[in-house]
């Protein structure tokens, strides 16, 4: 991978990568569990080293698509994406629900959610599957206040077809963060499954062109984000998979090359959140919840 300047030189630089395979991790369970097979799902994921089900969210939380810490260090949220309720719900670490808050704010196609230190909550209204969608927002909330909700609003600058090729369709985005007074949005590679760009937008409300920072070389399709608490690990989940990057800085983080762990068969892998420095929770699309262990 090499830079080039984005912008002029005194602003971000711009990670320029082929679609070539990240490094995997070899301890992963190779093989996808195919059909409809429960029995069969299970048994794969039971086999993934490090990966163990602690729980369900099947008629608690329809469609997980994120999860976030809540204030209560022992809970999460989580919500549905597109077509239900702008509902965030409160779950333990074992899919038990505790609390359901209506948010006063429109589900048009809800992916993400992420929280700054003093409680403010970004759910990403920015599921874009065919890169159409001219409406993108973030809702900012608390959820103490569910119905005082202000909107980020955003347009991608390099955009200018709606929607582009099949191939260009690069502005679907199904995983976000906090950090540093912004909002990170991280693309699913929709055209081509290699790159995820890399934008920011301020995290207050209005109406934004976001910034192009950088471009990942993720040979996948990104649908969560999550940094650890001591800034010093940032993992992108994917659908079956997840790409861990390391670094001793953010700006690091962003140049470190990616290393792909295979979690083929815990099903539609959609949301992810650090229970600790070395464990992971996540949801999946069709109710699963699963604890990981970090390699």
């Amino acid at each position: 991978m090499r830079f080039i300047p984005l912008l002029p030189a005194a602003l971000a630089l711009l990670l320029i990568s082929s679609c070539s395979e990240a490094q995997t991790d070899k301890s992963s369970a190779p093989g996808k569990a195919k059909g409809g097979d429960r029995r069969k799902n299970k048994d794969a994921a039971a086999a993934i080293p490090g990966l163990h089900e602690v729980g369900s969210l099947k008629g608690v939380v329809p469609e997980s698509s994120g999860l976030a810490p809540a204030a209560d260090s022992q809970h999460y949220y989580s919500f549905g994406d597109d077509g239900n309720y702008p509902t965030l719900y409160e779950i333990t670490g074992t899919g038990k629900l505790v609390n359901t808050i209506s948010i006063n704010a429109t589900n048009s196609d809800w992916e993400s959610l992420s929280r700054d230190p003093q409680g403010n909550y970004y759910i990403g209204d920015c599921g874009n599957n065919e890169s159409m969608r001219r409406n993108l927002t973030i809702y900012r909330v608390r959820p103490d206040a569910p119905s005082g909700v202000s909107k980020i609003s955003f347009s991608y600058p390099d955009q200018s077809e709606f929607p582009p090729s099949k191939k260009q369709r690069n502005f679907d985005c199904e995983a976000s963060l906090w950090h540093e007074g912004k909002v990170w949005l991280f693309t699913k590679d929709r055209g081509q499954s290699c790159t995820s760009k890399v934008y920011t937008v301020p995290d207050q409300p209005g109406e934004y062109t976001a910034q192009l920072v950088t471009k990942l070389a993720i040979p996948g399709q990104v649908t969560d984000a999550a940094l650890r608490a001591d800034g010093h690990r940032l993992v992108l989940l994917g659908r079956g998979e997840l790409f861990i990057l390391d670094g001793n800085s953010w700006d690091d983080l962003l140049k470190a090359p990616p290393r792909r762990v295979d979690l083929s068969g815990a099903g539609q892998t959609e949301g992810a959140v650090f229970k600790d420095d070395s464990t992971l929770l996540i949801s999946t699309e069709q109710g699963g919840l699963y604890e990981f262990t970090l390699p």
